[in-house]
């Protein structure tokens, strides 16, 4: 019994020291260099500067805004979606569920080089659409910030509908029938087991949509570059830009990206601890 357990922590070594080296070093490196001033000494001069600076508080609530937006609409379109896949039997159900699961890894540089073939100012669709007298694209730029949100909507959808599935799958259809038999609507089913049942699962995937998108850095620096003011794209910029380079105020910005998704994480929790009391 011993040896077993020995053989177990042996196995969790590589584990462990994987985390160790790429997890927790770099972050607390990176709480360690927040706290340092450019000279070397410690102190909480980053987080004041950016607080301070209209600029960086700028980033930090345009980041916040295209993040609650795409997500909003992420979850409206994948709690609809995920719900009529988890209804398809067989096949079709299987070859969805793939070509979602295909899709949510489709993000990053392949999918802004992507849009910008298909929409950008000489796209596809575009140049197609321009020429056959369709208007449908006339007032469209992928390189603004609605261009930016549809992006980003793009890739949660697939994220979050294969978020949901389990969900989904957890209702039971003879729920429903025993609904039916005492009387009860489609109406009554959802409202009092069906959306009980969906809710805290869809809170809980709005909560990752919220933290994926605000930490998306390779398809917002593909569209736009440092046209818009966003968090990821200033942690860049302060790391590797080409004037100024501050990696202790870059790390400033991630600790305060960090504290955000935490706070987003908490906030999610006492939401659903709530839901749970007044389902009860």
């Amino acid at each position: 019994m011993k040896h077993s357990k020995l053989l177990a922590y042996a196995g969790l070594l590589p584990l462990g020291l994987f985390v160790c080296g790429f997890l927790l070093a770099p972050l607390v490196n990176m709480v360690v260099q927040s706290v340092q001033t450019n000279d070397g000494a410690f102190g909480f001069e980053q987080f004041a500067i950016i607080f301070q600076d209209p600029f960086y508080v700028q980033a930090i609530k345009n980041s916040l805004t295209i993040s609650f937006l795409s997500a909003s609409i992420a979850i409206v379109i994948a709690a609809i979606g995920g719900y009529s896949i988890s209804r398809l039997a067989g096949r079709g159900n299987r070859y969805m569920v793939m070509i979602t699961n295909m899709t949510s890894y489709f993000e990053g540089l392949p999918l802004a080089f992507s849009f910008i073939v298909l929409l950008g100012n000489n796209g596809l669709f575009t140049l197609l659409f321009s020429q056959l007298g369709f208007s449908v694209l006339d007032g469209f730029n992928l390189y603004s910030w609605v261009g930016l949100v549809t992006v980003y909507v793009y890739f949660q959808v697939p994220f979050a509908i294969m978020l949901l599935l389990p969900t989904y799958q957890g209702l039971n259809d003879e729920w429903s029938y025993a609904s039916n038999l005492l009387g009860g609507t489609s109406f009554h089913y959802w409202v009092r087991i069906g959306l009980p049942v969906l809710i805290p699962g869809i809170f809980g995937t709005f909560t990752i949509l919220l933290a994926n998108s605000l930490g998306a850095y390779a398809t917002a620096y593909a569209l736009v570059g440092s046209t818009y003011n966003l968090i990821p794209l200033q942690i860049g910029s302060l790391i590797a830009g080409d004037v100024f380079l501050n990696p202790n105020l870059a790390s400033a910005f991630g600790v305060v990206l960090a504290a955000i998704m935490l706070g987003a994480l908490w906030l999610n929790e006492q939401i659903m601890r709530k839901v749970r009391r007044d389902l009860k």
